[in-house]
């Protein structure tokens, strides 16, 4: 797969995803209603027994046996297959389909234009060349797009989990005839506001710290040596420093969790899989003969990248520089 290709594929995987996110309560494919007080799965009821438990129709090991059937099972085995696809091939959920991250990658690109540098946390701008050679675009004008940007997917995120909650066209007809009831109105209005803030302040800062789903992705990850990770060509190291003509490293600066791509794997911890560093490195190489610098490794090459880049970071140490 090509690395331009590589990105066009997993914005449609991002979009579809995001799409799924927005239709699953619709269609009750899985929400909680707080009005009816049980959840829907696949259009079915979903009922755990505690009401009939509470109403004597049930026992009480019946209603242990419901409970472990239809809410611990389950949300075990969600968590085993999300935690088996990370320990083999990282955060792939984050890069590919998480809406969060989508989210954030959108408002970093918009970010980035605005003020050269993805987060307004950050000291050093992004070099001004992209990785294909062309003038980085840079317009202050863009402020005027980030903040409307953030508080649009701020509210969509408010609403579609509102319609997790409560029914979804009682919701939607509420919006659009201004009859949202007064918890509704709170629960949108204080999302709203948590959630723009997020998104302008905190936003791969809230995924490389503040996200359980993605802190357990990133340890499963990094207890299996032969997973899938980022390998770096080592033999050809002089090619790559400086390699937007000495503005730096394209793989560094297009990557959204703010991490170096060419380092050892416990300074990766929080690396999504996105491929970004890889499409970058495969634009500024596409006419090296030798190709890019970077590509995913697993298995035994995986291995055995991590145990080059330490043997690289040791000696890159006593030399008092950095990789």
């Amino acid at each position: 797969m090509n690395k331009p290709a590589l990105q066009r594929y997993r914005l449609l995987a991002q979009m579809g995803f995001f799409a799924l996110f927005t239709l699953t309560p619709i269609f009750d494919l899985f929400r909680y209603d707080l009005t009816e007080g049980h959840a829907y799965f696949l259009t079915r009821e979903w009922h755990i027994g505690i009401d009939d438990m509470l109403a004597g129709r049930a026992g009480a090991s019946t209603t242990v046996i419901n409970i472990l059937l239809y809410l611990f099972l389950p949300i075990l085995g969600a968590g085993a297959l999300l935690i088996g696809v990370a320990w083999k091939w990282g955060r792939l959920y984050c890069g590919w389909l998480c809406p969060h991250f989508s989210v954030v990658e959108t408002i970093n690109r918009l970010m980035v234009i605005a003020t050269g540098k993805h987060s307004v946390w950050e000291k050093k701008a992004t070099p001004p060349w992209e990785p294909d050679g062309t003038p980085a675009p840079r317009d202050k004008r863009y402020w005027l797009l980030v903040v409307p940007a953030a508080v649009a997917f701020a509210f969509a995120w408010a609403v579609v989990g509102l319609t997790y909650l409560m029914p979804p066209f009682q919701v939607y007809h509420g919006l659009f005839t201004a009859s949202l009831l007064r918890g509704e109105v709170i629960f949108l209005s204080a999302a709203t506001t948590v959630l723009t803030l997020e998104f302008l302040f905190a936003r791969h800062l809230f995924c490389r710290y503040g996200c359980a789903v993605g802190i357990f992705q990133s340890f499963a990850w990094m207890t299996n040596k032969q997973a899938m990770v980022v390998g770096f060509e080592r033999s050809r190291l002089n090619d790559c420093a400086n390699c937007l003509d000495g503005h730096g490293s394209a793989c560094d600066a297009v990557c959204p969790m703010r991490l170096k791509p060419r380092n050892l794997k416990r300074w990766m911890f929080a690396c999504t899989q996105c491929g970004q560093c890889l499409s970058a490195c495969g634009t500024v190489n596409r006419d090296q003969p030798q190709g890019a610098l970077l590509h995913w490794v697993k298995n035994e090459e995986a291995r055995q990248n991590e145990a080059g880049f330490s043997a690289l970071s040791k000696t890159d140490e006593n030399a008092g520089g950095k990789i």
